[in-house]
């Protein structure tokens, strides 16, 4: 059993790319390279691109955190993310639907089964380029069926099924977001506290989401 202070990850190999450091551990029994990709949709798409290119990787985890919607989604819950869509898109030209029907994407989760480790549930994610306004749930739950938003999965996932790469994305609510603000909104350390909490969760559950890949 691992000690409570035990880091879940140890090493065996250390480099750094154009967006962040990299790390090649064993996780289960799985060689497992971990690359930090950076915060929203620019670097997440540039650094999805550069890990696809550079090591062509089998299954392509993201892991992270996300807001959510008070009242929608519990604090801390994990989810398994099986669509993702862009919403800060604003179409004048054109067709705003058709502009986020091209960036949305479904994920393959057939391998992962029915039944799910407690506290995951599957979901849409929905991304922007902006912490979640207030004013916004009320539209986003009508239009999308949203539950929770972060900065990212939105181009991880169309950047992977362009390239036709299998991905998996796991997001653990951090705070909630309801009419009178975020319960994270101008304290940092709350949100770094709880993302240290659910890094570690997810990590730890790692080794349950790759023997479920490769059986």
């Amino acid at each position: 059993m691992r000690e409570e202070n035990t880091p879940p990850i140890k090493p065996a190999g250390l480099g750094e790319t154009p967006f962040g450091d990299w790390l090649i551990t064993t996780v289960g029994k799985e060689e497992v390279l971990f690359m930090h990709g950076g915060w929203g949709k620019i670097a997440a798409a540039a650094s999805t691109q550069y890990a696809i290119d550079r090591w062509k990787p089998e299954l392509l985890v993201n892991l992270g955190t996300c807001g959510g919607f008070a009242g929608e989604v519990e604090r801390g819950a994990i989810l398994l993310v099986k669509r993702t869509l862009v919403y800060d898109i604003v179409e004048q030209m054109g067709d705003l639907d058709q502009a986020i029907a091209h960036y949305a994407t479904e994920l393959d989760l057939s391998w992962v089964g029915a039944d799910l480790p407690a506290g995951v549930r599957r979901s849409l994610l929905i991304s922007a380029d902006r912490d979640l306004l207030p004013g916004d749930i009320g539209s986003l739950k009508a239009c999308y069926g949203a539950v929770a938003t972060d900065w990212e999965s939105g181009a991880i996932a169309w950047v992977a099924a362009h390239n036709q790469t299998p991905c998996l994305i796991l997001r653990g609510v951090t705070d909630l977001v309801g009419p009178g603000g975020g319960e994270a909104y101008g304290d940092y350390d709350l949100f770094a506290s709880r993302t240290e909490n659910i890094m570690r969760r997810l990590l730890e559950d790692l080794p349950h989401w790759l023997e479920l890949y490769t059986k």
